[in-house]
């Protein structure tokens, strides 16, 4: 059960004299607080649109535009996680709510970044009028979009997956459904989670030089960051500042690692369900000093009690052992009316948007958009079987070795963050010098943006298999093809589907980066739908932008019902492993 706070688990004394760790402690904290103040303070400077953002390649600005970029991506992943804690959790206890939210979910992360700013900017602008809030919201909008999808389908997979002991627990201690919550449901989907957390945050660096360069009005909004930056190296044909840019990251990367992400997993390992030697544990300079200092640790009891208070709310703790009982007719007539509002909400937006569409576009162009969203769907599955041929065998090794697993994961996760964009120059270089096939050549430019899902996912589900089975397997002497067949394959089988779905809708948005690569003067553009939307939003053509997008979205819809939704129900009826 989750508690926020346990000194214990430290390993130091909570009454000593304050020291030299304490000293270190206030000016790490302090300095990062000041920091962020400050950074949050110029995100919200005035700004008229049209206003000139200042941006050089100058070296010394890229810790202020790492700054800048890194406030983006945490905004964006606390909403994210408010998104998650509330309609993904709607989405796995209510059959009702799900049947509309996944469906939008599978819609919603494969429409592309472009097409969202295109839509969203103008609205933002107008909310925070005379405010450099309204673009900068715009981009982390689009930050967040880049990073909800993947978290609240890893949210509502572990809550649809959740041990029947655990449940029975719940029902014994008469929790509320608010202390279920967060004594339950929450800690069992820490671990996962925070694997989908870093995955997010490592994939939304792919958008940066979308979501931080706004176009409206015919105007570009160059946000000062690292997107901009490596949007501008690659304008000039400055490799120079492409590894400069390489460089930051790197370092940006290390430090939310140290800071943020090794401290949380090592915190998740208290509610993993099998006992993890402490060899193995993740650790941090960030660790250390938690464990050292006086002053850190006292913050962390204040923390706790808040957080326990927060937990236990006395409105909030009512018992559920007394249960009203259901009217089956209530209940029917209910389930009636939701799917008939549901489908006359749907029905009406699409003939609204259908009509928006066609009094801009003649009947004789939508053939076209589906034929060139028929190349790109092509690509897609291509990119989606090489990913789980390769990854797969990869993903359960290091799920399996704890050691590797260490190892691995900041490589991994630095790799994931490694933005597609700074090899435009290596294949425009390559294409252009051997006469290569741009349709063909661009592909694997998707395949680096989307293996990550799949790989992440596949570790949390090797990780996750219970210590029992792999004994059991061990002596019954299981090997080879049936151990993968038997024990493997299925226990990882619903991480795999989470994983390939997200995956999936992430190579999608992809192609509007993979199909139209620049360098400086040169720019090549690849037959696909997503090089379509991508033409159309320079063009500031609106109508058939949404072309693109509904076009996108049926796609993603098809493949879904007839590919991804079944394997998932397969997933949660027939290969879920109870802990």
């Amino acid at each position: 059960m989750l508690k926020f706070y346990n000194p214990s688990s430290l390993g130091r004394r909570s009454d000593a004299l304050p020291g030299c760790w304490d000293l270190i402690a206030c000016v790490v904290v302090l300095g990062i607080l000041a920091v962020f103040v400050w950074g949050g303070r110029q995100l919200s400077a005035p700004y008229q649109l049209g206003q000139i953002l200042p941006l050089s390649l100058d070296p010394h600005n890229l810790p202020k535009y790492a700054l800048f970029t890194v406030l983006r991506l945490f905004i964006a992943m606390a909403f994210a996680l408010l998104f998650t804690f509330t309609i993904g959790t709607l989405a796995a206890k209510n059959k009702r709510a799900s049947s509309l939210i996944i469906p939008c979910i599978d819609v919603l992360q494969s429409v592309p970044v472009i097409g969202l700013l295109s839509i969203t900017v103008v609205g933002f602008i107008k909310l925070f009028h005379g405010s450099r809030l309204g673009p900068e919201s715009a981009a982390i909008f689009a930050v967040f979009t880049a990073q909800v999808w993947n978290i609240a389908l890893s949210f509502y997979q572990s809550l649809r997956s959740i041990p029947a002991e655990l449940k029975e627990a719940a029902d014994m201690f008469h929790l509320s459904a608010w202390q279920r919550f967060w004594r339950v449901e929450v800690p069992f989907s820490v671990p996962g989670l925070l694997w989908n957390m870093m995955l997010s945050m490592s994939g939304s660096w792919i958008f940066l030089i979308a979501s931080e360069s706004i176009s409206v009005n015919k105007q570009t909004i160059l946000l000062p960051g690292m997107g901009s930056y490596l949007r501008l190296a690659i304008s000039q044909s400055s490799i120079t500042a492409v590894v400069y840019t390489i460089l930051t990251l790197f370092v940006v990367i290390l430090l939310y690692d140290q800071l943020f992400f090794r401290p949380l997993l090592s915190w998740s390992k208290k509610f993993t369900f099998e006992h993890v030697s402490q060899e193995y544990v993740s650790q941090s300079w960030l660790t250390t000093l938690l464990q050292r200092s006086s002053l850190l640790q006292y913050v962390g009891r204040c923390f706790g009690t808040l957080g326990d208070f927060f937990v236990n709310l006395p409105f909030l703790k009512r018992s559920q052992s007394l249960k009203r009982a259901r009217n089956a007719n209530l209940n029917i007539a209910l389930t009636i009316v939701w799917y008939s509002v549901t489908t006359v909400i749907t029905l009406g937006s699409c003939w609204l948007l259908a009509q928006f569409i066609a009094r801009h576009i003649r009947l004789t162009e939508v053939l076209p958009v589906l034929f060139l969203g028929s190349i790109t769907a092509l690509r897609v599955i291509l990119v989606t079987l090489v990913c789980s041929i390769i990854w797969v065998p990869i993903g359960v090794w290091i799920g399996l070795n704890r050691r590797a697993a260490k190892v691995v994961q900041p490589v991994a996760q630095f790799l994931a963050a490694f933005p597609t964009n700074v090899l435009f120059p290596i294949v425009v270089i390559l294409i252009l010098k051997y006469q290569l096939n741009v349709n063909i050549w661009t592909t694997p430019l998707m395949l680096l943006g989307t293996q990550w899902y799949i790989l992440f996912n596949v570790i949390a589900g090797a990780s996750a298999l219970p210590e029992d089975l792999k004994q059991a397997t061990a002596n019954f002497g299981v090997k080879g093809w049936q151990w993968w067949r038997r024990f493997v394959l299925p226990g990882i089988f619903p991480y795999w589907v989470t994983g390939t779905v997200t995956a999936v809708g992430n190579c999608w948005n992809t192609s509007v980066i993979a199909e139209v690569v620049s360098w400086g003067a040169t720019t090549l553009t690849a037959n696909g739908l997503g090089a379509y939307i991508v033409k159309q939003a320079t063009l500031g053509d609106f109508p058939r932008v949404a072309l693109g997008m509904v076009t996108m979205s049926m796609y993603v819809l098809l493949m879904n019902r007839l590919i991804w939704r079944p394997l998932y129900n397969v997933a949660q009826g027939h290969y879920k492993l109870d802990q």
